[in-house]
């Protein structure tokens, strides 16, 4: 029982992410945090219909990943608690200090 509702979930979340990809978003309107210049290397986002987030490189405006609004929740909540911050660059070529 449990692995044909797996199976239904995995199903219904290909068909959303088909459906998120298929939407025309030529004209969204694109925002970036602020205080960031136009030459400047920056995330953009997009909000899309239903709750959904388009996210892209302002160096690489074609390249476009797409959330559910599901997935973009999931990722702002483990942002705000840290999940995602990077740890700082080891020293001397990685080796431990002594």
């Amino acid at each position: 029982m449990a692995e044909a509702e797996d199976k239904d979930v995995r199903a219904r979340k290909e068909r959303e992410k088909d459906e998120l990809y298929a939407l025309d978003i030529s004209g969204v309107e694109w925002q970036s945090a602020p205080g960031t210049e136009e030459h400047e290397e920056r995330v953009e986002i997009a909000y899309l219909p239903g709750g959904a987030v388009a996210m892209r490189s302002s160096l690489d405006p074609d390249t476009v990943l797409r959330y559910t609004e599901a997935e973009w929740r999931a990722f702002v909540l483990g942002a705000r608690d840290g999940e995602f911050d990077l740890e700082p660059a080891p020293r001397n070529g990685g080796a431990a200090a002594e």
